[in-house]
Order: C-alpha cells, then sequence, then structure tokens
C-alpha cells in the first residue's frame, strides 16, 4: 500500500473497531455519489472483506435525481466492478416531490434521499447502510447546528433506528478529508464535486472557514472539537 491508502485504511479499521460497526453476517449497503468520499470507502470495505474478523457482503447504490449536473458514471461502473462490488442506481424527482408553495433545499433534498436508500436496503435485505462522511463534515454538522438551529448535534459514527431493523454507519469518521484527497488522489479517483447553490451548501462553506480560522488549520484541534463530543460534562452546560 502507499502512504495515503495505508494511512485512510487504519483510520477506517479504528473507527469501525471503536464503534463496533460490522457484525457478523451484515449486509452493508452502500450509498454512493461517484465522488471521492464514497468511491474510497467503497474501495477499503471491498479490500477489508478479505481479512476483516466478522463476514460481510457490501453492494453499493447510486441515487440520481432531477438537481444539478448529469455526469458520466462509466469509469465508477468499472471500478466497482473490479472490486466486486454490485452497483445499481435509482432516480428520485426530488424537486418534482416538492409541494406546491415550497422551495428547493439542501434538507429536502437529502432527506429524500436518504429516504429512498433506506427503503431499498429494506427491500433488498440490507441492515446497514454505510455513508462516506469523514470527520470534517461531522464537525462541520456539529457547529452548523450550534450556530443555526442552537442544539449541539452532529452525524454520529453509529446512528440504530429505532423505526427500522437498520443502521447507519460512517467508517470514515476518523478521516480528514485531506487524508482522502490525498488517497483518491493516489488512486486515481475522480471527484464528483457538489455545485448546487442551496442554503445548506453555502452555510456549509462558510462554517468550514469558521473552523479552519478557528483551529488555524490544526489537525490536533479539529479532532479535539471531535472528540469533545464524547466528552460531555452535563453539570457544566445551562
Amino acid at each position: 500500500m502507499k502512504n495515503a491508502e495505508t494511512t485512510v485504511a487504519k483510520l477506517v479499521e479504528v473507527a469501525l473497531r471503536r464503534y463496533e460497526m460490522i457484525g457478523d453476517g451484515d449486509r452493508i449497503l452502500i450509498g454512493t455519489s461517484g465522488g471521492k468520499d464514497s468511491t474510497a470507502l467503497a474501495y477499503d470495505l471491498a479490500l477489508k472483506r478479505r481479512w476483516w474478523p466478522e463476514r460481510y457482503e457490501i453492494a453499493a447504490l447510486h441515487i440520481d435525481t432531477d438537481i444539478g449536473e448529469r455526469h458520466d458514471f462509466r469509469a465508477l461502473d468499472a471500478r466497482f466492478a473490479e472490486w466486486g462490488i454490485p452497483l445499481e442506481r435509482l432516480f428520485v424527482p426530488v424537486r418534482e416531490r416538492l409541494k406546491p408553495g415550497e422551495s428547493m433545499n439542501c434538507y429536502w433534498c437529502s432527506t429524500q434521499r436518504r429516504t429512498e436508500l433506506i427503503r431499498y436496503a429494506m427491500a433488498k435485505g440490507f441492515n446497514k447502510i454505510a455513508l462516506g462522511h469523514h470527520l470534517d463534515d461531522i464537525v462541520e454538522t456539529l457547529i452548523m447546528n450550534m450556530l443555526h438551529k442552537a442544539e449541539i448535534s452532529t452525524m454520529p459514527p453509529v446512528v440504530r433506528y429505532a423505526k427500522y431493523p437498520l443502521a447507519v454507519i460512517r467508517p470514515l469518521a476518523l478521516c480528514e478529508e485531506r487524508q482522502i484527497i490525498a488517497f483518491a488522489e493516489e488512486k486515481g479517483f475522480r471527484s464528483i464535486t457538489c455545485s448546487c447553490g442551496f442554503d445548506g451548501a453555502s452555510r456549509r462553506r462558510e462554517v468550514r472557514a469558521k473552523i479552519a480560522e478557528l483551529t488555524g488549520g490544526s489537525s490536533d484541534q479539529k479532532r479535539n472539537l471531535f472528540a469533545s463530543m464524547s466528552r460531555v460534562k452535563p453539570d457544566y452546560l445551562a
């Protein structure tokens, strides 16, 4: 393995073990956008199948929508086939589902895509959904929710649904985006970036800049923000 690949592989291994993300016999559906994060996740989980102590199956689903540009996914199809990952696509008319008078936004789009992922997973007998959110996504969501929703919450590494026989896992939770970028460049993954101009996307960019300014670009301080979420002292909160 090259250096960046080794770094990501080790951090994913730590996350899988620390948060007990995989159990024997799991059937895991990877939600893939075609971008660097979900592609790196798929590649790593495909490799780990060969030696991971618990046996698991993986497949992938790409949800296409009526928003943004359409992309040529032939290279992605070839990669997933090479890695032995079945990949299917599902079209979801996100904009078309808006009720009269409602405007398009990031929350609506993500909710519709997540709903279809859950429906597909349950219909096909998967018990876990793997998403490509990384440490930066999680920290940014924490700060966004504090600033804009007045609550302390984020995207946990593992979410077990009460209403569904499913869990969401985020194996890249301990990986910084810069590490995934280096890995993707090393492996030649083509990145597809969301170019939508909705409020949620612009807010995330603003928060990302605030975190960079707050931490001075320090990985240690960014990881301290992440670690603080599991070291809450209720007696010292309002």
